[in-house]
């Protein structure tokens, strides 16, 4: 039988982690239990305490149509326009990159991953003259189809990936049971990738619901703002 005896060393380690997991998990807490108190306090101020009175009225002025729901319809229209246009797009660009062999396979991967290193804002003026000229300023869906656009070099390198785990061999077992490529990707690659394609969606979805900068932009009703951009009227 042995006995382990821990060194002064690593208990004095183990304490110092502690501690600084401590401090972290705090510096953590304390903004959200500010958040809570100050949510139902009548005279809520910078500073935490506990509320003299409790009230709901600064739940009532806020959870209001237009300032709330509405915007928050808006965010999920775009970010769920934008997350499905995106992944079948993806799924159809990664397809031949992941199925054929070509020589122009390994520069267009290589271009798509420049395209995720384009800063948005130095896209926005052309962007904007572009949606003038074409009419659709201040439209939802080309609104969602650019923002679709800005997440599809991502999508497609993650696609990719899921789809190479794919067997080609269940491809070909359809294709001699006289299926199309087509159908093939239809009715098995895509079935058996949709744990992948749903990282994707979330991932486009997270990444569309916080994008401030397109939406204020490009949309200038206020009822069309979605909830991280909104204007009040």
């Amino acid at each position: 039988m042995t006995l382990s005896i821990a060194s002064p060393r690593r208990s004095t380690s183990k304490g110092v982690s502690s501690a600084v997991l401590i401090l972290i998990a705090v510096s953590f807490l304390l903004p959200l239990a500010w958040l809570v108190l100050a949510s139902v306090d009548t005279s809520a101020t910078a500073s935490l305490a506990a509320p003299e009175s409790l009230t709901l009225d600064n739940f009532t002025a806020v959870l209001t149509p237009e300032q709330t729901l509405w915007p928050l319809w808006n965010s999920f229209l775009l970010s769920a326009s934008c997350a499905v246009v995106t992944v079948v797009a993806a799924v159809l660009a990664a397809y031949p990159l992941s199925r054929y062999q070509a020589r122009y396979n390994k520069p267009f991967m290589y271009g798509v991953l420049f395209g995720t290193c384009l800063p948005i804002t130095a896209m926005m003026v052309p962007v904007y003259s572009m949606f003038v000229r074409l009419g659709q300023l201040d439209s939802v869906p080309a609104v969602a189809l650019f923002m679709a656009a800005t997440s599809l070099p991502m999508a497609i390198w993650m696609t990719k990936n899921f789809m190479d785990s794919v067997p080609i061999s269940l491809e070909e077992a359809a294709w001699i049971d006289g299926a199309s490529a087509m159908t093939a990707l239809r009715k098995v690659v895509v079935p058996l990738m949709r744990p992948g394609l749903a990282v994707v969606f979330i991932f486009v979805f997270i990444q569309a619901w916080g994008n401030f900068f397109i939406p204020f932009i490009l949309l200038l009703s206020s009822h069309k703002q979605p909830a991280a951009g909104s204007r009040q009227p």
